[in-house]
């Protein structure tokens, strides 16, 4: 994950960690300092900095409200065929104005965790739980309720 900002201890950081410490391998976190300035300014500088952190040959994939909002089960199929490409996934966390457009179009793949908008630091324990759930998913374990609507 490349994420905008610096988590400090609290229960968006326990959230995090209560999920990454399930999943194997567990998930890298580079944190990219948060920029000042009007809006668009900070979504310039925070854009450029999570592209210059992003590895060339990374699949980038963009936590974006415009993104496609798939369902776990699809979020886990989708995990599995991006994982096969043989590349490393990256999972791009925008700050609180969001994403640039030079990162939306940088990355091969954009998904949205639903149609409201979250706090850019419970977004990571979304994710990372998400990620847990998509393992669980292809392991046939039952952490994930499939019965469930």
């Amino acid at each position: 994950m490349l994420a905008v900002g610096r988590m400090k201890a609290g229960p968006e950081a326990a959230l995090y960690a209560h999920y990454a410490a399930r999943l194997r391998p567990p998930p890298e976190v580079t944190e990219i300092p948060e920029a000042r300035g009007a809006p668009a300014e900070i979504r310039r500088r925070e854009g450029a900095a999570l592209l210059a952190a992003l590895p060339a040959d990374a699949l980038a994939i963009a936590l974006d409200l415009g993104g496609e909002a798939p369902d776990s089960l699809r979020f886990a199929a989708l995990l599995g065929r991006w994982e096969e490409a043989g590349r490393p996934l990256c999972f791009l966390i925008g700050g609180a104005e969001g994403l640039d457009p030079a990162v939306t179009a940088r990355a091969e793949h954009r998904i949205s965790l639903g149609a409201m908008t979250w706090p850019h630091f419970l977004v990571r324990g979304m994710l990372a739980e998400q990620l847990y759930r998509a393992q669980a998913i292809r392991a046939n374990h039952p952490y994930h309720r499939a019965w469930r609507p």
